[in-house]
């Protein structure tokens, strides 16, 4: 016998719930926004807003589902199911955050908060849930498929991501690496990355780190880094199986070289780095404490993702 489905509420904890765990209680907390030229009132309404939004998506559950909740936080430990219909309340990066650890299941992004987010990943109000639902489970939901990337070591370790993953030092330091391409060969020789060169072309490089994005993320980090260099790549849409990487303020020396900052990868190809420090770290979407831990001598392939995320439009 089939399970009933089961709606899973991804939220974060509230700026108000940081200050009250800091500080204690709401005067402590008051006082300390206060001498620093803040009303913790504006806070609270939007720590309200939230909560009331999360209570009014509860509430549309089916009486015949299954239902629970999971913090940002501990995304890492909840174990999803494939019965499962996620929703998501609060703002747009939280809906990457619970993307990684999905596979398949249909994504229903509510925005807790209307007005403060973008709204590109939280499509919906709280009000919509009642309708979304039930259809979200039996797949009659019109759904967006969204590209991920992937990152994959030698040794397996394995990371997606919906928006971007960053490789590079854990702090400040300088990350030291070797820049290749992979992928399948053609009529005309190795898959090249758009701008890169040939995919057997590989230069040794010093720099912050190598970000590696989706089309989702072309509005966010990844644009940033495009907007900053004046880049003419053309960006990927959400939905192309395509990938832009760029590499952060790549430094020239006799053994470093500059050559290879920024392009493009299609499906099949892969953004190759071979470490030269004793320690660097992938992380995707902002998450650093669920991070891998790369040295000297790993190699990562950055990829676009066999799995896709399944956003209801």
């Amino acid at each position: 016998m089939s399970l009933a489905p089961r709606a899973v509420l991804v939220h974060r904890t509230t700026e108000y719930e940081e200050l009250l765990a800091r500080h204690g209680t709401h005067g402590q907390a008051a006082f300390f926004l206060a001498a620093r030229g803040r009303s913790v009132d504006a806070v609270r309404e939007r720590h309200e807003r939230t909560r009331r939004a999360l209570a009014e998506v509860a509430a549309a559950v089916p009486l015949t589902w299954r239902q629970t909740r999971v913090e940002r936080a501990d995304l890492d430990r909840f174990l999803f199911g494939p019965e499962d219909v996620v929703v998501v309340a609060g703002q747009d990066g939280l809906v990457a955050n619970a993307a990684k650890y999905l596979a398949g299941q249909p994504v229903v992004g509510i925005d807790a908060d209307p007005g403060r987010n973008p709204g590109v990943l939280v499509r919906h109000r709280a009000a919509d849930a009642r309708r979304l639902l039930p259809y979200a489970a039996g797949g009659r939901a019109a759904v967006d498929e969204l590209t991920m990337v992937a990152a994959v070591t030698d040794d397996a370790q394995r990371l997606l991501a919906l928006n971007e993953i960053y490789v590079g030092p854990p702090g400040h330091q300088t990350a030291r690496y070797t820049l290749g391409f992979g992928g399948p060969r053609t009529e005309a020789g190795p898959r090249t990355a758009s701008g890169a060169g040939p995919a057997g072309a590989a230069e040794a490089q010093a720099s912050s780190g190598v970000l590696v994005g989706t089309g989702t993320g072309a509005t966010g980090w990844l644009r940033s880094l495009w907007q900053q260099r004046s880049s003419t790549l053309a960006l990927p849409a959400p939905g192309d199986a395509r990938l832009a990487w760029f590499v952060r303020e790549a430094w020239p020396s006799p053994t470093t070289g500059t050559s290879r900052v920024e392009g493009l990868l299609g499906a099949g190809a892969s953004l190759r780095l071979t470490v030269e420090s004793d320690r660097l770290v992938a992380f995707g979407d902002g998450l650093e404490s669920d991070a891998l831990e790369l040295t000297w001598g790993q190699t990562v392939d950055l990829s676009v993702a066999d799995r896709r995320l399944r956003l209801v439009g």
